[in-house]
């Protein structure tokens, strides 16, 4: 069975992250965004396809040193396609059933319980789904009991959705799917496809727990605290860091860091960054290799990789990237 992931973007929300570091490799809990998702699939899943662009090559070098034991296949979206269009670009590798899931979607939902579901229906794929408060934003789903899907409502007006179960971005999928969508087109497989599928059995699969669009800092630092609550700590740290300071609550730390007499509290900082003495680091992400001076205050920021930070600065509330970061 094959799994596609979706990892097209730039994550130009992510920057400066993503400036030198492709999205779905950017490190949660010390391991990349996609590995999480890709660790939680069900055996049944031999085959990985990764449809991407933006700094493919990084992705293609990641896979080849990562141990699997499933196969990996990369493919170029020469440019984007919409989520549908995606999958039409990978179709050669698809033979059965497959999943199609966001790569940067971080959540509690159980795979292998969800493809148990599916198999007892009769249909042309499933949708899964997650309960919010607020609809407004999303792309909603109705039911009937037997979790078959009725219709869907784009983004409703408040007070006007006739549901609060929204796409969490996680389908299943048979492969006649794909006849619906031309190709080397720009297609949503959610306005363009879903829709027009609602009359051939298209299921959705509610469940609940957590779930997080890791599209920007702010849901990467709630996917940060999610997963330490959920292992019961409050912090996490990587193999070979050296610390002499205090480490807060919420705090991950990756691995071969230094921490000086120091303060860290709500804050993720990857591997190889020195922080030296008399530093506070509140609510922020520092990149790889980044070296931090004694008595630096740093607040509400994402310092990208390898900056060096001098002696007494205050960085708060900031972005900061090397001059010549770009895309």
């Amino acid at each position: 069975m094959q799994a596609v992931l979706l990892s097209g973007g730039f994550g130009t929300r992510m920057r400066p992250l993503t400036y030198t570091t492709p999205k779905p490799l950017l490190p949660l809990h010390n391991k990349p965004l996609i590995q999480h998702i890709i660790d939680s699939l069900p055996e049944e899943v031999d085959e990985v396809v990764i449809a991407a662009n933006y700094k493919i090559d990084m992705l293609r070098e990641y896979f080849e040193d990562v141990d699997l034991d499933r196969r990996v296949h990369i493919v170029d979206e020469p440019e984007p396609r919409g989520t549908a269009g995606a999958v039409k670009n990978v179709e050669d590798h698809i033979d059965d059933t497959f999943f199609v899931i966001n790569s940067d979607i971080i959540s509690s939902l159980d795979f292998q319980d969800y493809l148990d579901f599916y198999k007892q229906k009769e249909g042309v794929g499933a949708i899964s789904a997650w309960r919010v408060d607020d609809p407004t934003e999303f792309g909603v789903m109705d039911i009937d009991d037997d979790s078959k899907i009725k219709r869907f409502q784009e983004k409703p007006a408040p007070g006007e959705a006739f549901s609060n179960k929204i796409n969490a971005g996680h389908y299943i999928l048979e492969p006649k799917v794909l006849d619906r969508v031309p190709e080397g087109k720009k297609v949503s497989m959610e306005r363009e496809i879903f829709p027009d599928l609602v009359d051939e059995d298209l299921y959705c699969y509610e469940f609940e727990g957590y779930w997080i669009d890791c599209g920007r800092p702010s849901s990467l630092f709630e996917a940060n605290r999610t997963l330490l609550d959920e292992k019961g700590k409050k912090k996490l740290i990587g193999d070979k860091s050296v610390i002499e300071g205090e480490l807060g609550e919420y705090v991950t730390l990756g691995d071969d860091c230094t921490i000086g007499r120091s303060s860290i509290n709500n804050s993720m900082i990857y591997d190889g960054v020195e922080i030296g003495d008399g530093c506070i680091i509140e609510n922020s992400i520092l990149g790889y290799d980044v070296i931090v001076e004694d008595d630096v205050t740093i607040k509400d920021s994402i310092i990208s990789d390898g900056l060096y930070l001098e002696k007494k600065r205050d960085v708060i509330n900031e972005k900061l990237k090397l001059e010549e970061e770009e895309i």
